[in-house]
């Protein structure tokens, strides 16, 4: 699932390659992606210019310019599990389960959203609406500062990773960074998020932050479909230390990382480098 390196990742490659284009033409392929009428949703977006692109957690915002005396609007874009956000050549065949297309005027180019699953949804809203979705998010991981973090986890009985997955306290990490940055903190994945002393709190949020520049420094995570605006993989895949290798050894130690279920997500971690507490969030399945 796209996670904030990769949605982070499309919305500069919109700013580099969409920004100051106007949309001339809507074709919704399969009205399910989109939240409302699909009819009413071309008739808002035709016409308008792309002004600005904007992003909280994993949602992106794309702002569209003032038309014939109606306010600005804004496309919100949610990727879900598999979708993808490109703009590609107006020549170019489409893809299988192509859902959505925005032709631009400049050029012969287009944007294409593309989702397997059809988890992801388009929606044209006003500021308020769009505020009102980024009201039920937490900070953002990549702004959130220290002070804020350290005072988000005071009295949280969960799991610190169920906490780092908590859209409405954090926004923005999944299952991949959550993993990686728990390693990096040294910090087991079932340790109350609570009872964290300040110095292990504070060694997670700049493994967090750390992390995060990181992967979107190398256009984020690619395993079968995520692309970055561009078409093009990401390459964090690479610098993945624990995430989904379970049985290999910890590039740290040696020792095997482990598997857990945690909050119905697997978790990826290093029983050495990432020890066990005396006293850990309850959680149901074997002790670890």
């Amino acid at each position: 699932m796209p996670e904030l390196p990769e949605v982070e990742t499309i919305s500069q490659g919109l700013q580099k390659r969409a920004l100051g284009q106007r949309v001339t033409a809507v074709e919704v392929r399969h009205p399910a992606v989109i939240v409302g009428s699909p009819q009413e949703f071309a008739r808002r977006v035709r016409g308008r210019s792309i002004v600005a692109v904007r992003r909280k957690g994993k949602a992106l915002a794309i702002e569209l310019g003032a038309e014939n005396s109606q306010a600005r609007c804004y496309l919100l874009v949610r990727l879900g599990m598999t979708g993808q956000l490109m703009v590609s050549p107006r020549e170019a065949p489409l893809e299988p389960h192509t859902h959505v297309r925005l032709a631009l005027e400049e050029g012969s180019e287009e944007l294409r959203f593309r989702d397997v699953r059809r988890f992801g949804r388009l929606r044209c809203c006003t500021r308020d609406e769009l505020e009102a979705v980024w009201n039920e998010l937490g900070p953002d991981a990549q702004q959130i500062t220290e002070e804020q973090f350290l005072a988000a986890l005071r009295g949280r009985r969960g799991a610190i990773k169920s906490w780092l997955m908590n859209q409405r306290v954090l926004a923005g990490l999944g299952n991949i960074y959550a993993d990686e940055a728990l390693f990096a903190a040294r910090t087991h994945p079932l340790s109350p998020a609570g009872r964290l002393s300040p110095e292990s709190a504070r060694r997670l949020y700049q493994a967090v932050r750390k992390v995060l520049e990181q992967a979107v420094h190398l256009r984020g995570t690619s395993f079968r479909d995520y692309r970055d605006a561009e078409g093009r993989l990401g390459r964090f895949r690479e610098r993945l230390r624990v995430y989904q290798r379970d049985g290999e050894p910890c590039p740290r130690c040696g020792m095997r990382i482990r598997r857990r279920v945690v909050a119905g997500r697997s978790s990826h971690f290093c029983p050495h480098c990432q020890p066990r507490p005396r006293v850990v969030a309850k959680m149901r399945g074997p002790r670890l």
